[in-house]
């Protein structure tokens, strides 16, 4: 390995390091989260991909040296900007600490974070039965096979082409807004306490996940699947690490073997047809190797079609394509396509006279960067994005105990590892939505004068009890301020009563 290998391993070292001492200021978790995505999508494909019989075989030491030192500097780039921006964009908020960190701690049965699950639950409730209305009224008596694909075969009350024409963008969103409303519920079903809150998500859970696991897409049901459990593991399963380690473990080999199907499976057949017909034959996924785990892999090509002119530098074109990407095709109708250019240059033909091509090609994060500002300014580039994307993630952190922050705080946690392949809004779509939806519900609450969307108010009961009778949290941070924001936020803005509960009055 070059000596640049070695320095990326120890920038990651030392990221890891910083990551966990920075866990108390929101920003400790999404750092680790994009250095995981690192190692898992460029120092995991040397190792997964065979790097002495793969990618020494096919690029020269220069391009391999060189790559690596791209991801260096990628690091050196995040590790400094990320911190740094966080102080300037939230620095407001730094006071509070990481609310995550506090539920890690004492749990999720708060009240106010339990009021919070139910209106998530509502809203994604409602969400999700009106798209399956809509799908009703396309689909008709073929509608059960959208719910329950596995009766027969996946009905898709939403399909589109590659390229998107028209107004198909009302089906594209029809796609992400389901997608978000299905993860949501998986999180509200992890975290509620009531009862029979936990039995409706799981009924709804039941009916919305199937659509996503019978899928052909990997991806989405990462994001699907993953959020919902490590809620449950980390904020509400009882033992210690070691029983939460061997739990995510079963889960991680469980999902390992369903996508080793999908992967086996989806060039030449349906989900449901193959797992109709065969079932899941956990002897023939062995063999089965995980594709698209070689992010270096592209980097190092990239740097090989640069060198030899196969490719030119867009300079800011790809990104400004996944910009506007949200506008509908049917209003532009030249609009950009995304990585159409990259995709010739690695071999593949245009198959359609609109653009549609055989086979996408990620760039990688990294790799996505240079297509876009070259080897030295567009790691740079990808490094700045993927920080703005650490102070958006540490901003819900530190908003914790505001309405729908937790749940959108998991997804985005599992995003980040989707956008190894690339920084697009293709994966962040469900958690844009999701932010989008957050911003409606609380203007309209501020506008009808509801009360501060910033803090749900503690109950009058619970405030008069005297400090053994309260919860546990209540408790600690009655004794130790520095535990927890409710009573910190009450004790330095003061108390208001208004109609029976007592509020925190926002500074």
């Amino acid at each position: 390995m070059p000596v640049s290998f070695w320095v990326v391993i120890l920038l990651l070292a030392w990221g890891g390091m910083m990551g966990w001492h920075r866990m108390k200021d929101g920003t400790g978790l999404p750092l680790l989260a994009v250095l995981g995505t690192v190692a898992a999508w460029y120092v995991g494909d040397a190792f997964y991909n065979d790097y002495p019989h793969n990618h020494v075989k096919l690029f020269t030491p220069e391009v391999l040296s060189s790559a690596w030192w791209q991801v260096a500097w990628f690091l050196v780039v995040f590790l400094v900007s990320a911190p740094m921006l966080h102080d300037r964009i939230n620095g407001s908020l730094k006071s509070r600490g990481s609310g995550v960190m506090k539920l890690f701690q004492h749990g999720v049965d708060q009240p106010m974070i339990q009021r919070q699950i139910k209106r998530v639950f509502a809203g994604c409730a409602a969400v999700w039965l009106f798209l399956l209305f809509v799908a009703f009224l396309v689909l008709k008596d073929q509608v059960i096979y959208y719910v329950f694909p596995f009766l027969g075969y996946q009905a898709n009350p939403w399909s589109h082409g590659q390229i998107g024409a028209g107004f198909d963008c009302f089906s594209i969103v029809a796609v992400y807004l389901q997608l978000l409303s299905a993860t949501m519920l998986g999180v509200v079903l992890a975290l509620a306490a009531d009862r029979k809150v936990r039995i409706q998500a799981l009924a709804l859970c039941i009916a919305a996940w199937p659509f996503f696991i019978f899928s052909r897409t990997r991806n989405q049901l990462l994001a699907l699947v993953i959020p919902a459990i490590l809620c449950w593991v980390f904020l509400k399963l009882r033992g210690g690490m070691w029983k939460k380690a061997a739990v995510l473990l079963l889960f991680f080999l469980a999902i390992n073997v369903w996508m080793k199907f999908i992967i086996a499976n989806r060039s030449h057949t349906t989900i449901t047809a193959a797992f109709q017909e065969q079932g899941l034959n956990l002897s023939a996924q062995k063999k089965v190797h995980n594709e698209g785990l070689n992010m270096y892999e592209e980097l190092c090509w990239i740097s090989t079609f640069i060198e030899n002119g196969r490719y030119r530098v867009n300079w800011g074109q790809r990104y400004f394509a996944e910009l506007v990407n949200p506008i509908p095709r049917g209003l532009w109708h030249n609009k950009p396509l995304i990585g159409l250019d990259y995709a010739i240059a690695r071999g593949h033909h245009i198959t359609g006279p609109n653009g549609t091509v055989d086979t996408t090609i990620s760039t990688g994060m990294i790799g996505q960067g240079v297509v876009n500002f070259g080897r030295i300014l567009g790691p740079a580039a990808a490094a700045l994005l993927m920080s703005l994307w650490v102070v958006w993630l540490a901003r819900y952190d530190l908003q914790v105990q505001e309405f729908g922050r937790l749940p959108m705080y998991a997804l985005g946690l599992i995003l980040t590892f989707n956008l190894g392949r690339d920084i697009t809004l293709i994966t962040l779509y469900p958690f844009v939505f999701g932010a989008g939806l957050i911003w409606w519900i609380e203007r309209r609450r501020a506008r009808a004068g509801v009360g501060s969307h910033r803090s749900d108010a503690l109950p009058q009961q619970a405030a008069r009890q005297p400090a053994a009778a309260q919860p546990a949290w209540g408790a600690m941070t009655h004794a130790a301020p520095r535990l927890s924001f409710m009573f910190s936020e009450a004790r330095r803005h003061g108390l208001r009563k208004r109609k029976g509960f007592t509020g925190i009055r926002q500074g």
